[in-house]
């Protein structure tokens, strides 16, 4: 399941309820406000950190530069609006909002 998150975790709990239902090998997708979570040296860097242990972590490129995010958690994987389009083709989506 491919689970998106479009709210900042600043503003919102659905980051942290995502990762209670998360289950390993799960793809994980930031976009809009949610890429907030990925930049590094944030509070919320090492439990992006920890996901990234057990599930592919993205965000969507756009959406990043859009709001001025760069140094991403190591390990998340930028992708543009075509590899968004291969994730939700290959998977079933739950978007948390």
């Amino acid at each position: 399941m491919l689970h998106t998150i479009n709210k900042s975790p600043f503003s919102s709990d659905s980051f942290d309820t995502c990762i209670r239902f998360l289950q390993p090998g799960d793809p994980v997708l930031f976009i809009e406000d949610g890429v907030y979570a990925v930049q590094s040296g944030n509070r919320f860097s090492s439990a992006v950190g920890g996901m990234l242990h057990s599930n592919p972590v993205y965000a969507l490129k756009p959406d990043l530069d859009a709001r001025g995010v760069s140094g991403l958690t190591d390990g998340v994987e930028t992708i543009d609006y075509d590899g968004f389009v291969d994730l939700v083709e290959a998977h079933q989506v739950n978007s948390w909002l």
